[in-house]
């Protein structure tokens, strides 16, 4: 090799570690809360690998640091990581995401944890997510059990559209295809025709009360998707009507809440009689963060 093409890989390549540490400075600086992990998937994504992937790769180009650079700069602003990737975790699958969607959070996936080990043992299992958004969550439990049923409900037009195009991806993947529906949880005639017929309901509706302060992160959301009356719990006491019906004696449901509303929500579903064995259950952060009951009885 000639002088002149060594000359040249060095002046095009840099440290990738060094610019790790940059863009977790300039992140931390502007108040995101894991500068560094985000740092690192930012440079992940540019470079094409897994983040666990990063130290060997110990030189990059520098075109490749300078969209690095750019990407950082987006999310100096505070716009959402998973915006600037297209796309958000849960459980063992992704599922795109971008304005008008409501984008998955590390939290629920405690609550598909949950949902997953209770049908278990249930052969070919009949699943509701209600306020579905994005999909995630019915997409990742049709992932993980394949012999299940999994109806998927969602209000808002925009959300449903990127449920659809999620749902099309991940069966195209070879997943079973999530039944995706069109309506409002409110609605006193919504699934009729599955009453007393479900063994798990699971759901991550609108929950934070009118006025709450915001991360910057959160703004990003749709209103639609966050807000829900004065105490957070307008959509929960449908959700819970809903559930009621639907469950089968033995069925589960699963809530997630507002750290604020954990009593709230165990509150409503206690005033149900046939729904008992009311838990809450607190995120890794001990806040609490969704509560779930089971379907004891039809009268």
């Amino acid at each position: 090799m000639s002088r002149s093409c060594v000359y040249s890989d060095v002046v095009t390549r840099q440290p990738l570690r060094l610019a790790i540490l940059e863009a977790a400075r300039i992140l931390a600086d502007a108040g995101v809360p894991s500068p560094r992990v985000d740092a690192e998937e930012l440079a992940a994504h540019v470079l094409g690998v897994r983040r666990d992937r990063l130290a060997l790769t110990p030189l990059a180009d520098t075109g490749d640091i300078e969209r690095l650079r750019k990407l950082v700069e987006q999310r100096a602003k505070r716009i959402p990581l998973q915006h600037i990737l297209g796309t958000a975790a849960m459980g063992s699958i992704e599922v795109a995401v971008g304005n008008g969607v409501f984008v998955p959070r590390p939290e629920t996936e405690q609550l598909l944890d949950w949902a997953l080990r209770r049908i278990a043992e249930v052969p070919q299992p009949l699943v509701f997510d209600l306020c579905t958004g994005s999909g995630a969550l019915a997409l990742a439990i049709a992932h993980e059990r394949p012999d299940a049923r999994v109806c998927a409900l969602e209000l808002d037009k925009v959300a449903l559209a990127w449920a659809r195009h999620n749902a099309d991806a991940c069966a195209a993947a070879g997943d079973r295809r999530v039944e995706l529906y069109a309506g409002d949880v409110s609605n006193p005639r919504l699934f009729t025709e599955f009453e007393g017929m479900a063994d798990l309901v699971v759901c991550n509706p609108p929950y934070i009360p009118e006025g709450a302060e915001l991360e910057p992160e959160v703004r990003h959301d749709p209103t639609q998707a966050l807000f829900a009356g004065a105490d957070g719990l307008e959509v929960i006491r449908s959700v819970v009507r809903v559930a009621a019906r639907l469950l089968r004696e033995g069925g589960a449901l699963a809530i997630e809440h507002d750290d604020s509303n954990g009593d709230g929500v165990a509150g409503l579903l206690s005033a149900r009689r046939v729904l008992t064995e009311v838990t809450g259950h607190t995120d890794l952060a001990g806040k609490p963060r969704f509560v779930t009951a089971i379907r004891t009885t039809s009268t």
